[in-house]
């Protein structure tokens, strides 16, 4: 007879206990550890079988074969389209678009001929066709209701859909009895319907809840399961889509919507976008061209300095890794000698938008020393480059496309470290060094 094990389960990040625990010790999270059940196995015989190998030359190269998604701006971000058989994770917070941009996929796919399938776990079919009336989405989608996962997994592999949305795979049941969004039913719902999608060549998409910290819900494993983890992100008004995995085509590329009537409509320009409201000749405003994927954008790095009340200064960072402007800070104040004692610094990324390019250092830089200094960085320059603990200045990736983007945009001044072998464009300013770079902006100190 099976024997009933109990163990406990954070529902943050998946860690198991052998107890109940307040706080959980991998995510220091409070009231997160949960009671979990599960059936064990009854002893039995050990099975042994001969292991299968396969020499690597022998197997056959995988044929992939994409469909266009019918949105080419998610097309980028997929990596040229849909892939048969593969699983998707789309995040994201409440409210930011994800039911209407896929919505507006499935409506895509059906116009195009391919049959599709819309699991509304979170809404009724009612509530589904209010929405796609708004959209004006045809009612050719198949909606089911349907939230148990063997059910919906025995579905895909005997209709076998050429898509299938998920909405949210937080709302599906497995077997085990514990409640819906619990670690061990997201787990297992997304096993189950990972391996039917795969078996039946069907393109899944997962819609997954977010903490309050940012991160995916549900424990890790459905992020390693997937072949795609994407996130939607709001920034400056504007839906940004991100690449965060992607066994089918690059990861960190971007694609940015605006929310319209009609749903999620591409932006043209997304750097003329993001710099809209951005106010000439302030002090501490600074033109990136960064670099997210393969897409160049410029954005604006903002940054404040001024006397702090307390005893250890504050550095207060939104949109930027906050480790990397500690770097930042820290050879301004030793190889340029800018007096930060005493100094509270605000730094940010104007709209909301996170910035992962580390040639993002050199923009940042120059806004802090036009916060300390009050000196307003001229019109028309945009920068980039990483910043070395020496204060020099490394070489950037795709240096050309943001200069082109940078012309495009009205900004024709780049500065930026050389580039080897590459000629970049009349614009570029070739500078090696912080300071160098800072002479560039305002003549020699």
């Amino acid at each position: 007879m099976a024997k009933l094990i109990r163990s406990y389960v954070c529902a943050a990040c998946g860690a198991r206990s052998p107890g109940p625990l307040g706080r959980c010790p991998r995510c220091a999270a409070w009231g997160t550890v949960e009671l979990e059940r599960e059936t064990a196995a009854a002893p039995g015989p050990s099975r042994e079988r001969a292991l299968r190998q396969l020499v690597l030359d022998d197997v056959d190269a995988l044929a992939l074969e994409r469909v266009s998604s019918g949105m080419p701006e998610v097309d980028r971000v997929l990596g040229g389209g849909w892939v048969a058989g593969s699983a998707l994770l789309l995040a994201g917070e409440p409210g930011v678009g994800k039911s209407t941009l896929l919505l507006q996929l499935a409506d895509a796919a059906a116009l195009a001929g391919r049959t599709t399938l819309y699991v509304a776990g979170e809404e009724s079919p009612g509530q589904v066709k209010l929405r796609a009336g708004r959209l004006g989405v045809a009612g050719r989608l198949a909606v089911t209701r349907e939230t148990d996962a063997a059910t919906l997994a025995a579905h895909l592999r005997a209709a076998a859909p050429d898509l299938a949305i998920v909405d949210s795979i937080q709302t599906l049941t497995s077997e085990d009895g514990a409640a819906p969004g619990s670690p061990s039913q997201v787990r297992d719902a997304t096993a189950l319907l990972t391996l039917a999608a795969k078996e039946a060549g069907t393109t899944l998409v997962l819609i997954g809840h977010v903490t309050k910290q940012g991160s995916i819900a549900g424990p890790k494993v459905i992020e390693h399961v997937v072949d795609a983890t994407f996130a939607l992100e709001s920034a400056a008004g504007l839906r940004v889509l991100r690449s965060l995995k992607n066994r089918f085509g690059p990861t960190g590329e971007v694609g940015v919507f605006e929310m319209a009537t009609t749903g999620l409509v591409a932006v043209a320009n997304p750097s003329a976008a993001f710099l809209a409201e951005r106010p000439l000749g302030v002090p501490g405003s600074v033109v990136a061209a960064v670099l997210e994927g393969q897409r160049a954008l410029l954005v604006e790095v903002q940054a404040l300095a001024s006397k702090s009340p307390y005893a250890s200064p504050r550095r207060v960072v939104q949109g930027l890794d906050a480790r990397r402007v500690d770097v930042v800070l820290a050879v301004l104040e030793r190889r340029l000698g800018l007096p930060l004692e005493g100094l509270d610094v605000f730094v940010n990324v104007a709209g909301g938008l996170r910035v992962t390019d580390p040639g993002a250092d050199l923009p940042l830089a120059a806004a802090v020393v036009s916060a300390v200094t009050n000196r307003a960085v001229p019109d028309g320059y945009a920068l980039v480059g990483e910043i070395g603990l020496a204060g020099e200045l490394r070489q950037v990736a795709q240096l050309e496309r943001r200069a082109r983007e940078a012309e495009r945009a009205e900004h024709p001044h780049l500065v930026a470290p050389p580039q080897r072998g590459a000629s970049v464009g009349p614009g570029h300013i070739a500078v090696t060094t912080v300071r160098a770079a800072l002479d560039a902006l305002w003549g020699q100190a």
